[in-house]
């Protein structure tokens, strides 16, 4: 039994060893499908790699450019910042000198409405003191006629007269008040 297992071994194929035929039928499909796949999927993934890579490349330019745009408005804008701040500073300052000016013009005219209000105060109470005065001389005329006809026993009523003797009075007083000064 042992011997007839061992021509048995013998005539069977190894199973590790494939059968020549095989070989060679499997290395003329691999052949025919390396150049199939050379020349129809290797030019289409080349093309494809070669398409994706200028993307990228295209894409990476295009970032670049963006960034360089977004980097210059930000410059620009900046710019622009600074530019409105020193603007707004003057406008400010303008303001402020501006206020000082209105403000010292104000002052200017109400001092000169004060000095205009103190004239006419001024103005009004040398009207009122000449109209006093007036009115005192006339009373003070009066009272001197009256006190006057009194003390002489004689009628004063004739208007010459009396404005002569009033007068006189007047002028004596003045005169005596002048000296006594």
């Amino acid at each position: 039994m042992k011997t007839q297992i061992l021509l048995a071994a013998e005539d069977a194929p190894n199973p590790v060893l494939p059968d020549l035929g095989e070989i060679i039928l499997g290395l003329v499909a691999f052949l025919i499908l390396l150049w199939l796949l050379w020349k129809f999927a290797v030019p289409r993934f080349e093309k494809l790699y070669e398409e994706r890579t200028a993307k990228i490349e295209g894409g990476i330019e295009k970032a670049e450019k963006a960034q360089a745009e977004a980097e210059e408005a930000l410059a620009k804008y900046k710019a622009q910042l600074a530019e409105a701040y020193t603007e707004a500073a003057k406008i400010r300052d303008d303001a402020r000198l501006e206020a000082e000016r209105i403000k010292e013009e104000l002052r200017a005219e109400a001092q000169d409405e004060a000095a205009r209000i103190i004239a006419q105060g001024h103005a009004a109470l040398q009207a009122q003191k000449a109209q006093i005065v007036a009115e005192l001389r006339a009373e003070l005329g009066r009272n001197s006629v009256e006190l006057a006809s009194r003390i002489v026993g004689e009628s004063l009523e004739d208007e010459t007269r009396r404005r002569g003797t009033v007068d006189r009075f007047l002028a004596e007083l003045g005169t005596g008040n002048g000296a006594g000064k």
